[in-house]
């Protein structure tokens, strides 16, 4: 066992059963006389990697193209996607015949992509032909959902990784792939608006009239593209007059605006499918724990909480906080030609609640579920907010093994800023969404056998 103790003293108020936050000072609210801080790094956490098959799409990004890559397998992807209109558009001078090109433009950014960026790649577009169900799995079968004969893009479209254009308002680089949809659409849509334009209203509404479309890769299998933004624009000609000091004359601008884009509000979906390699396959016969994403390998894990917990009320006495609850966990990558790296952030969740977390667009509660980012320097996940879980874990009854049975899962967050200290630029950011991880090749072990769980909590002795 491994487990230290050291003596403060305290002169304060009577004990609570945890301490108000993880960064407290240790033994705060203990009453006068002698205070013992026991560290226990005792207990070991188990657990083993499982296939996960399918995830449930929960993101605005588009993963598009094929990859074979020795270390990591062959991974394909296309996409389907609603979009959600402009909510209005410019009418004045302008008829359907105006409209002289339509464009799909996908937007992705440097090193937003898994292979080789030379490599030609190829994809088509297809018209849906009836609406997405809802909810939506890496596994959906678009058949049935498109027709094969009406592709957009009879020739494929080929586009590469190479070259970089510059956004002068966000002063950033990006690539982007820009191809002609027919322009009998975009006049279609226009006349459509200027008829009803209260189906253009929500996007439940706008996808009865379009319900979206596919992208389909159709040929190469050097690289996979995670796509930050899809949006379709319109070119058009609007007739106008100006009046000078040359007097008044017909002019004509040529605009582009943007018709509709893939947002938060729509249903969006990436079709993966993906074989693993030889080389990841035998780690885990070997009885490796794998993370492997998109739709490769998850961990499923035993927390030691009724070993904490019972230790707990065994040691700590009637006058006792809970300090801190911490879990390290080494990460050993995997090595590969293309650079695939461990999961940048990764949720801990209890099992029982992985099907409402991911429907109901939960993000972490430091009670139930709990996130940790890479630490590509000590090549680890750190957990540091463990301690409401085990408050909350020995105020039950009795303790189950689903209160203890966790699912380690890549994942994709959100993350926005509020607020701003004047004197030193700082802001405070937090997680507005969580999705599973579905945008680009992942991989790495985790070596259990060497995570670190320490438990520290203060125990008081009266003096009389």
């Amino acid at each position: 066992m491994n487990l230290s103790r050291f003596f403060i003293i305290a002169s304060l108020g009577t004990g609570v059963l945890w301490s108000c936050d993880d960064s407290s000072t240790l033994g705060n609210s203990l009453v006068n006389d002698q205070t013992e801080v026991v560290i226990d790094s005792s207990f070991t956490v188990t657990g083993a990697s499982y296939r996960d098959y399918s995830v449930m799409s929960r993101t605005t990004t588009q993963l598009l193209g094929k990859l074979n890559a020795s270390e990591f397998g062959a991974i394909s992807s296309d996409f389907v996607t609603q979009f959600m209109p402009a909510d209005q558009f410019d009418t004045v001078g302008i008829a359907p015949a105006d409209i002289d090109s339509v464009k799909l433009v996908m937007t992705y950014n440097p090193g937003g992509f898994t292979g080789d960026s030379l490599v030609p790649m190829g994809l088509k577009v297809y018209p849906l032909t009836k609406q997405l169900p809802s909810p939506i799995y890496s596994d959906f079968d678009p058949e049935g959902y498109y027709n094969e004969s009406d592709c957009w893009t009879p020739q494929p479209h080929i586009y590469s990784g190479y070259g970089l254009l510059y956004n002068s308002e966000s002063l950033s680089y990006y690539h982007q792939i820009s191809l002609d949809l027919p322009v009998e659409f975009g006049r279609n849509f226009y006349s459509e608006y200027l008829r009803n334009p209260s189906i253009f209203a929500t996007p439940e509404q706008f996808a009865q009239f379009f319900p979206g479309i596919m992208v389909r890769s159709a040929f190469g299998q050097g690289r996979i593209t995670n796509i930050t933004d899809t949006r379709i624009l319109l070119h058009y000609s609007k007739h106008a007059k100006i009046s000078d000091d040359k007097g008044e004359r017909d002019t004509i601008y040529h605009i582009s605006s943007s018709l509709m884009g893939v947002t938060p509000e729509i249903i969006t979906n990436n079709i993966i499918k993906y074989d693993l390699s030889s080389n990841l396959s035998k780690l885990a016969d070997a009885g490796k724990t794998l993370l492997v994403a998109p739709t490769g390998y998850n961990a499923r894990l035993r927390f030691p909480g009724s070993e904490i917990a019972d230790s707990y009320r065994a040691n700590a006495g009637s006058l006792a906080v809970i300090n801190t609850l911490t879990m390290t966990i080494p990460v050993e990558e995997i090595e590969n030609e293309y650079g695939i790296t461990p999961p940048e952030n990764v949720l801990l969740l209890l099992e029982s609640e992985k099907d409402t977390f991911f429907a109901e667009n939960k993000i972490n509660d430091g009670i139930t579920s709990f996130l940790a980012t890479y630490d590509s320097f000590n090549k680890q996940y750190y957990f540091s907010g463990l301690r409401s879980y085990i408050g909350n874990l020995m105020k039950k009854e009795s303790i189950k093994e689903e209160d203890l049975t966790f699912l380690l899962i890549p994942v994709n967050i959100t993350v926005e800023s509020s607020g701003s200290d004047y004197y030193y630029g700082t802001s405070t950011t937090y997680v507005t969404a969580i999705q599973p991880y579905v945008t680009g090749p992942a991989m790495c072990t985790l070596d259990l056998e060497n995570a670190k769980i320490r438990f520290t909590y203060s125990k008081q002795f009266i003096n009389n």
